[in-house]
């Protein structure tokens, strides 16, 4: 098969980093499924990893965790599932399953954990093997393309939205309108919330109004009333202080990254009155689950721009520079 392969993590200007190659098609093992890869998203996690900011954990690998297509192969003891099924996988590619976190549905701080295209090779490839446990059914109205971006930038900004505390009806912030937080607005609406949206981009900024965004502003800007929880997005510690000088008492910020460079020395009465910050480390099945069904419900809709797997670095390099319209996505 045809894969993008990481075996040069470093800035995308200088080198050439992933290389389209012919590799041995992979074969499922006990409990696992091998899929045709229909689309595979691209998230900024990839180009953390391509660039190094996230150290690989293996090398070389095959990047891409936003995976959805069709079980081409069923391994010895994969239950529940059949060749031509409808297939998903996400971020979360296993955990041990016994440890205090995984009994204690806690699955996501499984310090066991192994992710796709991290831990385990992912789908920027035309076939990719996945723990039968671990994959995801595609709801009835997402063709490959549409299900992709849900696959990670969805269910994590699901997460957050549970991790901040937000409450229908309440007031949200949102800073940073990537394509995560395009997907957690669409959510946010559907509970009812009031939400302002903080980010640098005038062209974002109509996006965010477009998508029924209450306020817009830069991230220095104060919302027009104090938010009971807020999420950011961009992976900038000082995004992170401006999302607390905007929350009300009693108020949360969830931290959506899994990358942050760092957050300055503030001020305690930035935190008084029992304002919290939190992290949002990665999902687990039910938040998958649970978040596919709304999405499918609501429904929830991401602009996509589709490019062929041979073009990935030009959608990575296009990340970067942030000039996509919407979520890329590699189609073998």
């Amino acid at each position: 098969m045809r894969a993008l392969v990481l075996d040069n993590p470093g800035s995308l200007a200088v080198g050439k980093r992933l290389r389209l190659l012919d590799v041995p098609d992979p074969e499922p093992g006990a409990n696992e499924l091998l899929l045709r890869v229909g689309a595979c998203a691209v998230c900024r996690t990839d180009l953390q990893l391509v660039e190094g900011d996230l150290a690989a954990h293996r090398l070389p690998t095959i990047p891409g965790h936003q995976v959805a297509g069709r079980v081409e192969a069923v391994g010895v003891g994969a239950a529940g599932w059949s060749v031509g099924d409808r297939a998903a996988v996400g971020w979360l590619g296993g955990t041990c399953g016994i440890c205090r976190a995984c009994l204690g549905d806690r699955e996501n701080l499984c310090a066991a954990a192994r992710f796709t295209g991290w831990d385990r090779d992912g789908g920027f490839a035309e076939r990719i093997v996945v723990g039968a446990d671990f994959a995801l059914r595609v709801p009835d109205g997402f063709d490959d393309e549409a299900a992709a971006p849900l696959l990670c930038g969805g269910v994590i900004g699901y997460r957050s939205l549970l991790v901040s505390g937000i409450r229908p009806g309440g007031r949200l912030g949102l800073y940073g309108f990537g394509a995560s937080a395009h997907l957690a607005i669409q959510v946010a609406r559907h509970w009812g919330c009031e939400i302002h949206v903080a980010t640098r981009s005038p062209r974002e900024r109509q996006q965010a109004l477009a998508l029924g965004a209450a306020s817009v502003g830069g991230y220095d800007e104060i919302p027009p009333a104090p938010l009971d929880a807020a999420v950011t997005f961009a992976p900038a510690g000082t995004v992170v202080l401006a999302a607390l000088r905007a929350l009300d008492r009693g108020g949360t910020v969830a931290i959506n990254a899994i990358h942050l460079d760092g957050i300055p020395a503030f001020p305690y009465g930035d935190l008084w009155w029992e304002r919290s910050l939190r992290s949002v480390a990665n999902y687990t099945r039910d938040d998958a689950r649970a978040f596919l069904e709304l999405a499918a419900t609501i429904p929830v809709r991401a602009t996509t721009e589709v490019f062929p797997l041979e073009r990935g670095v030009e959608a990575l390099r296009r990340l970067a520079a942030g000039t996509l319209d919407g979520t890329a996505v590699l189609v073998p």
